[in-house]
């Protein structure tokens, strides 16, 4: 008998109305469908009296455009208000600068996934089992041994750079890396990106991202500071 998948979304009554836990480790995308699912086919739970509804999302930032679409799932059902939108320990839950460089100090823990429009840069590591996707590229000030993802909606000019680079498994755009296994030294030591180069992903030194990404060099300086 195969595992049984916990739900995404977990619902509690309170007296103050209803709380929707919505598991971190799940992408946003399949909440929101995972969500739209319950609202359309718990109407025992749902019919009646107006409810404050209170969302908990854990530790997450989501765009402005997912906080839309989240709210519009609830729209439908006129007598449900969401009365709060809270990540976990009351952080704030909006990313600001969706198509800038975004900049996050922390760890991506196991189980996590951490999602951004644009492009992101993170002071701290990205642990085995943690996820970053991103539709930009991605800055690693640390360790990167989860997944990464950037370029995650087609931007195939998106890159993946790192203090450390000993990921999992690495993506830019639809393309896959090579196992970490098949990896030589010179390709996981000192500061790499990976970059797509003939429709495989390829590693270079930091040094390099000027040349072979002229664009992208006042973001290389950044990174180096």
């Amino acid at each position: 008998m195969g595992k049984v998948l916990k739900p995404g979304v977990t619902i509690k009554g309170s007296k103050d109305g209803l709380h929707f836990f919505l598991d971190e480790s799940r992408p946003f995308s399949t909440l929101l469908s995972e969500l739209q699912y319950k609202l359309e086919n718990a109407s025992t739970l749902f019919d009646g009296p107006d409810t404050n509804i209170y969302i908990k999302i854990g530790d997450r930032r989501i765009t402005r455009e997912e906080e839309k679409e989240l709210r519009a799932l609830f729209a439908v059902r006129k007598n449900l208000i969401i009365r709060s939108i809270e990540a976990a320990d009351g952080k704030p839950y909006l990313i600001d600068n969706e198509d800038g460089i975004h900049l996050l100090a922390g760890t991506v823990r196991s189980g996590q996934v951490l999602e951004h429009r644009g492009d992101l840069l993170l002071l701290g590591d990205l642990n085995p089992g943690g996820t970053i996707r991103c539709t930009g590229s991605i800055y690693v000030v640390g360790a990167l041994r989860g997944l990464a993802h950037a370029g995650c909606e087609g931007d195939e000019r998106a890159i993946l750079a790192a203090s450390q680079l000993r990921p999992t498994q690495l993506r830019i755009s639809d393309v896959v890396s090579r196992p970490p296994d098949e990896w030589d030294e010179s390709e996981i030591s000192g500061m790499n990106f990976a970059y797509l180069l003939g429709g495989q992903i390829a590693v270079d030194k930091m040094h390099h991202l000027s040349r072979i990404r002229p664009e992208m060099e006042w973001k290389e300086n950044r990174f180096r500071k």
